[in-house]
């Protein structure tokens, strides 16, 4: 038998050196050479264009706040309207009366203010649409009125659109003159309190009702508790009383034109035509007609107080910010 050690030797390439021969041979890598050169291209490609997103981004934000601080220091040192020239002046009285909305005391008796004091306004017009709000609210408007006109003795007059009804009308009582139009809606001068019991309903469902109170009247008109004859009474008696209020304020600024039947306290309302009728309107027109045929003065300046694109748009960045912290906070690990 033969051994491994008596075979030739095997045939090796001249050509070929000692040193190529000991050096494995590289991988054949040309077909993938053009796809990593593309990968990368386009890596690079989109860091950059992240980065310019970014940085757009940024300076956006940077554009907003600019724009928002400008739009702010503006306001206020051009909030009110000033015109030398003859001019009416227009406070608007738009939608509740309320502590916290647009035709709150607050807004219209700045509003009311601003137009009195400006030396170019001959007169001043309440445009009124609004369903009517707070007694409160109303009466506080109603009193400046009164003390705008002694004062600076210009002429008020009440332009009703849709409705001016309520606490609308108590406002509506303070101007000299009132013009509706034909189908307006007018009135509803009196008072309520509303609310819902559910001691019925909480019997069925067998639900008891724990309320622990100091002071007897502490849960007065509560709407899990049987009504209280002696607490309605005192309800019903403080609401007559505010009643009473408003009919005094109607009665003082309509005065003799006012023809009273037993309707005309009773929360009714009437369309422009009855309440021209009822004493409860003077004439038909709108705002145009009023600035020109009775102010004599066609110019009509609006001083009621608006928010302007800047405060609109922090509100909602305030409340977009507001909203997304409160996502963030849902979003964090419970404590145990």
């Amino acid at each position: 038998m033969s051994s491994n050690d008596d075979l030739p030797p095997p045939m090796q390439d001249p050509l070929v050196s000692p040193e190529a021969r000991l050096t494995p041979p590289e991988p054949k890598l040309a077909g993938y050479e053009p796809m990593l050169a593309q990968f990368a291209k386009d890596y690079l490609q989109d860091r950059r264009s992240e980065r310019r997103w970014r940085t757009f981004t940024r300076l956006c934000w940077l554009a907003l706040l600019a724009f928002l601080a400008w739009a702010l220091f503006w306001q206020q040192h051009h909030h009110a309207p000033s015109n030398s020239a003859p001019h009416t002046a227009l406070v608007e009285v738009r939608g509740e009366i309320a502590a916290d909305s647009e035709a709150s005391a607050e807004q219209i008796v700045a509003a009311l203010k601003s137009a009195f004091e400006d030396q170019g306004s001959q007169a001043v017009v309440l445009r009124i649409n609004s369903p009517g709000g707070s007694p409160v609210q109303a009466g506080i408007v109603y009193d400046e009125i009164k003390r705008l006109k002694a004062k600076h003795g210009k002429k008020v007059y009440a332009v009703v659109e849709e409705m001016c009804a309520s606490g609308a009308y108590y406002i509506a009582a303070g101007a000299d003159e009132i013009f509706v139009d034909k189908a307006s809606i007018v009135g509803s001068i009196g008072v309520l309190m509303d609310g819902f019991g559910f001691t019925g309903l909480m019997g069925k469902l067998g639900v008891e009702r724990r309320l622990m109170t100091a002071g007897e009247n502490k849960g007065m008109l509560d709407p899990f508790a049987p009504v209280s004859p002696k607490q309605q009474a005192y309800a019903q008696a403080m609401l007559d009383q505010i009643h009473q209020q408003f009919i005094a304020v109607v009665r003082e600024g309509r005065g003799k034109r006012l023809q009273e039947t037993p309707e005309t306290f009773s929360g009714l309302f009437w369309n422009g035509e009855q309440a021209v009728k009822l004493g409860l309107a003077d004439h038909f027109g709108n705002l145009d007609f009023v600035a020109r045929e009775v102010v004599k003065a066609e110019e009509v300046v609006d001083y009621t107080p608006r928010d302007n694109v800047a405060e609109r748009l922090a509100k909602r960045f305030g409340a977009a910010m507001g909203e997304g912290a409160v996502k963030a906070v849902r979003q964090l690990p419970a404590l145990h």
